[in-house]
């Protein structure tokens, strides 16, 4: 009895520890946005805010280009996200139902890609991109981004597909419905905590790139989110309170997304870890 405390007692305070940490860093950025510029860099922090403004934000917006770097971030974000979903729910179907010479070695090539850092491709792409006339445009992140977010997703829905009795595809079949109808009408609304896991893993991962977006964007313009808000950084001086207020916003998306599709993002991990 008493080890069935103890241990309670410990999971209890490591769960607690946890929400500290996680959650601490997004109360201190948000609360710190609304701070007037003095508190924020006083010398004794203050865990809750003494002072109220929103000048920050009202700079943000009206004098800069955040909300130019956000429609960027949207955009690519966006598109990236579509084009991973459509392109993995098909690819993982056909490597698991559809008999494939090889489509086992294709699933660990798949894998193996993620064995090599980004990095390692940052010049052939770069150069791929140039010769195609994509350097500086919101296409091409989108294009750099479906490349990296895809070999997971594939990994994902194949393991997500296989919970899924071949039964119910036979019965469809016997009805008259084609290949396609099955897996639109009937695979992707079943698998559906899959789509929406490998739909939140796309749109963070072009939410939160940084190294492709500040090397093939040039322009001021067509910078994204991360890009942009590293251009707040003076060589000198840093406004704090500008750059705490865009991470908030920036921040803001993800933790919609989350709220809303959450449960199904863990379900689909859930489904992939069990297989």
């Amino acid at each position: 009895m008493r080890r069935g405390l103890s241990a309670n007692i410990a999971l209890g305070a490591t769960l607690l520890f946890l929400f500290v940490i996680v959650i601490l860093p997004f109360y201190w950025i948000f609360s710190a946005s609304i701070k007037i510029p003095q508190e924020i860099i006083s010398r004794t922090p203050t865990l809750i805010p003494e002072s109220f403004t929103l000048q920050h934000y009202d700079k943000l917006f009206n004098a800069s280009d955040f909300p130019l770097y956000m429609w960027n971030s949207i955009q690519v974000s966006v598109g990236t996200m579509i084009i991973t979903v459509v392109l993995s729910t098909l690819a993982a179907y056909g490597l698991y139902r559809l008999k494939l010479p090889g489509q086992n070695l294709i699933f660990q090539i798949i894998l193996i890609t993620y064995a090599f850092p980004g990095i390692l491709l940052l010049i052939p792409l770069y150069g791929m991109m140039s010769r195609l006339g994509l350097i500086d445009t919101i296409p091409a992140l989108i294009i750099i981004n479906v490349t990296f977010a895809a070999p997971f997703a594939v990994w994902m829905m194949r393991a997500f597909f296989s919970t899924i009795p071949k039964e119910i595809e036979d019965a469809a079949a016997l009805d008259g419905a084609n290949r396609l109808q099955i897996v639109i009408q009937i695979i992707v609304p079943l698998a559906m905590p899959g789509v929406a896991s490998i739909a939140i893993f796309a749109f963070i991962m072009s939410w939160t790139e940084y190294m492709f977006a500040s090397v093939l964007i040039i322009s001021d313009e067509r910078r994204t989110l991360p890009v942009g808000l590293a251009g707040i950084i003076g060589q000198y001086q840093i406004d704090w309170g500008l750059l705490l207020a865009g991470a908030t916003l920036t921040a803001l998306p993800v933790i919609i997304l989350f709220g809303f599709v959450g449960k199904s993002f863990v379900r689909g991990l859930t489904a992939g870890a069990m297989k």
